[in-house]
């Protein structure tokens, strides 16, 4: 994504798109002896099952005998000079993944620096991204060196790094923007998320359309401030005739049986302020 491009398709946004303005619960004691028996312990009762408890010195009464299902649960004692191991740790559930708010790191006053004390200095790099006609352009990349971790940060004060401006998700990133928007979204989830049919310009030679206007749809105003714009990609298996029908100086709606004919997806996501 050029430069020039990113910041045309978020002015088409901005003026377009959206006018006037992403205990586990332990399992109770055991009955004591003598009471009826408990129904089957659940499967975390299982897991973690109580201990039988030991008679109160100074009955009289014999202590009734463990059921014989308790009896696994009791630890047999280890040999002499052997040494006890640990319980094994239950796995770390996945990290939930990259989500992009129009507040906080990702906010209007942002800057190089909230980047780098968030995601660690080393994750944070400042350097040159594509501009526009083979040039370079200066911008914050997040994980820099990991594809599905990148994400470009263009500032409106480049010397400052500082005051976002844009926020690309492009490539292979798996970055999820405002309201779930993340790329390879079909053009009919799309149109779900933002709970009614929008505009977009035609496909042009590279095979992308940009999102003209909302529609007054859900995406037309997020929590924060932030504009959100999308550009599409036509399926490059779509048949040349059918892409040439959506092509070109036009405006379709989401809803279009020649845009459906194409099966675009969310190729890339621009965020900005």
């Amino acid at each position: 994504m050029t430069y020039l491009s990113v910041r045309m398709v978020l002015a088409a946004t901005l003026v377009a798109a959206f006018p006037g303005v992403v205990a586990a619960q332990f399992p109770p004691p055991p009955p004591p002896p003598g009471s009826p028996p408990a129904s089957p312990p659940t499967t975390v009762q299982n897991r973690w099952p109580e201990p039988t408890k030991p008679p109160q010195a100074g009955s009289s009464q014999k202590p009734a005998q463990p059921a014989p299902k308790r009896q696994p649960a009791q630890a047999k004692p280890a040999p002499a000079g052997a040494t006890s191991q640990a319980p094994a740790q239950k796995p770390r559930p996945p990290s939930a993944a990259n989500v992009i708010a129009c507040g906080g790191v990702f906010g209007k006053d942002s800057g190089h620096l909230k980047l780098a004390l968030k995601y660690d200095s080393r994750n944070v790099a400042f350097g040159q991204v594509d501009g526009s006609d083979g040039s370079k352009i200066n911008a914050s990349i997040l994980f820099p060196n990991d594809p599905k971790r990148r994400l470009e940060v263009v500032w409106t004060n480049e010397a400052a790094r500082s005051d976002t401006s844009v926020i690309a998700i492009n490539g292979k990133s798996q970055w999820i923007a405002p309201k779930g928007l993340k790329l390879g979204l079909s053009i009919a989830a799309l149109e779900k998320l933002n709970n009614r049919p929008f505009k977009l310009t035609g496909f042009g030679k590279d095979g992308a359309a940009s999102v003209l206007g909302w529609e007054g749809g859900a995406l037309a105003s997020l929590p924060g401030g932030c504009k959100v714009g999308v550009r599409m990609f036509a399926d490059a298996k779509a048949p040349e005739t059918v892409r040439n029908a959506v092509s070109g100086d036009k405006e379709f709606l989401s809803n279009d049986a020649g845009v459906r004919a194409v099966k675009p997806m969310i190729g890339e996501i621009l965020i900005g302020y």
